[in-house]
């Protein structure tokens, strides 16, 4: 069967070169470029899951990442994709988008089977189907087998009614079928890995806890399931050896649950040597101090903590269950073996207050993590917030059927002269903020702490060479390359900067030269070799013009933008089913995707998005 699975876009876009405005059907009011973060074109992993599961049944797959396209060239590729059965993942983001592209595939593929999943729909899978004709089947939740069971329906030419997880389309009727149970084996699903060059890992699926503007409940089900360590290995030996840029995002809902797990893990990449860095998403109280070493030692850059807010009414009111104090203590500890820590943080939750927000801004200068950012309350479908305030009456679900909003922003329950004033903050403070950076001090303790290990070097190093002391700078990134630093660009590009420093041109080039040859991929270093030419183009010696170069390896992930990872170009036979479209070749061009969602809003009230109240 001839399966297309789409990331559509947020809504019609149009192209640069084109004048044209799509009304209702374009972006929101006010819409900013920033307003979609950088997170929002990366592929959901959901749909490498469910790629890889029909991939491995022998089924012709296409997964196509169209989130970033002009909508006269979205409509093409859907004219030319001549599928059975097309997927799309819809998000609250990407509501429009996803009813938008079913109408488009309905007109020119009358006789193909749409089905609609991903955490917007679960929840609104009735009113889904009675807005958007076009859709034949949302699917509920966790959809491994049931898009398979959907699958081997239509490819037998039976009738797709009744299957469990679904809700769907009988005649004139929207019925929902039975509740799939969830895959309590998670090992017997394919390995997106196997197939697709992605940066984003999953190991686990669900989240034991339920705080009330989440929604991982709705489409995991409430609990933890993992899968197994060896699992994970395997998968991660077989990315590794296929992506130019050994960085990886850990991307489960909260990482550290099972700590025997984790520790596990973390043995195990040992044990197979595998070199690369990775960062986790976790809760503050499932932190120990062996955990958190064994962690740092097996590549974890940096870990990102949903924090939420620093005052204990509103950690109550959002029903977190951690403390201020479990919050400090943790972050220390992460502090202790060279971990960074990000705050994920946010503004508006219920009960939130000017009051309440100054405690959280006072917090953060006792905490100091080493950066933070916030977002401000989203009201999802399917989350706690989302039922209470809907009881409450002032959210009304049909407007996210009517309104053309991105994602709906709003208090929970601040009044309008507090939101006001969040706002105003909100606007001179918003984006990722660096908050604390370790000393040359620090460094040195952490390299006692850790032992010979190469992180720890090429951090010292780093810090010595800010500090002006060229010959420790040389001495610890050095150390870190022979101790196998999974990014020697990087390394080469420190030796470069320390070249330059003491006057070595030619050692500087040569450096650059090296690194270009063995690891050619960060954008530090091709944006430094660019410079450099640059400045000798322009007689930079002769005349003593200043280079600037730039000197950094903290964690940041970069993707290739190539399909379908990101919504790079098609490759040219994309048309073609009698092969897999499997990732292109390596691009020059590549996108520094940022892991936080939701930095470049504000909050707004009730009246201003229309909510019926």
């Amino acid at each position: 069967m001839r399966i297309a699975l789409i990331y559509p876009p947020p809504w019609k876009i149009a192209a640069r070169e084109e004048n044209v405005s799509y009304g209702h059907d374009g972006p929101p009011p006010g819409h900013r470029p920033q307003d979609l973060d950088a997170d929002f074109y990366q592929t959901p992993y959901g749909l490498f899951t469910l790629g890889a599961e029909a991939l491995r049944a022998g089924h012709r797959v296409k997964v196509l990442n169209l989130s970033a396209y002009a909508w006269s060239r979205v409509e093409e590729i859907i004219a030319g994709l001549d599928a059975d059965l097309f997927g799309m993942s819809c998000w609250t983001a990407n509501r429009r988008g996803v009813a938008l592209t079913a109408r488009c595939i309905r007109e020119h593929h009358p006789k193909a089977h749409i089905i609609v999943g991903g955490p917007h729909a679960t929840p609104l899978a009735t009113e889904m189907l009675e807005h958007h004709p076009e859709i034949d089947t949302v699917s509920l939740g966790e959809s491994d087998a049931t898009f398979l069971e959907l699958i081997g329906r239509l490819e037998l030419g039976k009738p797709t009614s009744g299957i469990a997880g679904t809700v769907y389309r009988e005649g004139d009727a929207i019925r929902k079928g039975p509740e799939r149970r969830a895959i309590h084996e998670l090992d017997t699903l394919a390995s997106p890995h196997d197939y697709f060059d992605t940066h984003i890992v999953m190991t686990s699926r669900g989240c034991p806890w339920a705080c009330t503007f989440c929604g991982a409940e709705t489409t995991w089900g409430r609990g933890f399931r993992g899968h197994s360590v060896r699992y994970v290995l395997d998968a991660l030996e077989r990315v590794l050896a296929r992506l130019p840029v050994k960085m990886l995002q850990i991307k489960d809902d909260t990482f550290t649950t099972n700590k025997k797990r984790v520790l596990e893990l973390c043995h195990g990449i040992r044990e197979r040597g595998l070199q690369f860095f990775w960062s986790c998403d976790t809760r503050v109280d499932l932190l120990t101090e062996p955990l958190l070493r064994e962690m740092r030692l097996a590549g974890c850059q940096r870990l990102s903590l949903g924090v939420e807010s620093g005052s204990q009414a509103i950690l109550d009111a959002i029903d977190k269950k951690i403390t201020p104090d479990e919050i400090l203590e943790s972050t220390e500890m992460a502090k202790q073996v060279g971990i960074k820590v990000r705050y994920y943080m946010m503004l508006g939750n219920r009960g939130e207050t000017e009051h309440t927000f100054q405690e959280t801004l006072d917090f953060l200068d006792r905490a100091s993590p080493h950066e933070y950012i916030f977002s401000c309350l989203s009201i999802y479908p399917g989350t706690r917030d989302f039922h209470d305030a809907e009881k409450a009456g002032f959210v009304d679900r049909e407007v996210f059927f009517t309104e053309t909003f991105q994602e709906l922003k709003t208090p929970f329950d601040a009044s309008d002269e507090d939101t006001q004033r969040m706002n105003a903050w909100f606007f001179a403070n918003s984006g990722l903020r660096v908050v604390h950076r370790d000393s040359v001090a620090d460094y040195r303790a952490i390299l006692e702490r850790l032992g010979d290990y190469h992180a720890a070097h090429m951090d010292l190093g780093a810090a010595l060479y800010q500090a002006g002391d060229m010959d420790g700078a040389e001495h610890h990134v050095r150390r870190a390359l022979e101790l196998g630093y999974p990014l020697p660009g990087l390394v080469y590009n420190h030796l470069a900067c320390i070249a330059y420093a003491r006057g070595d041109l030619q050692g500087m080039m040569d450096h650059f030269s090296h690194a270009a040859k063995v690891d050619p991929q960060h954008f530090v270093l091709i944006q430094n070799v660019n410079a450099a030419r640059a400045w000798f183009k322009q007689g930079g010696p002769e005349r003593k013009l200043p280079l600037q170069l730039s000197v950094r390896h903290d964690f940041q992930l970069l993707e290739r933008t190539v399909q379908p990872t990101l919504p790079g170009p098609l490759p040219e036979d994309w048309k073609a089913w009698n092969a897999v479209a499997l990732p292109a070749e390596p691009s020059a061009t590549y996108l520094r995707t940022p892991d936080v969602e939701g930095s470049q809003h504000v909050l707004k009230t009730r009246t201003r998005l229309k909510v019926v109240v």
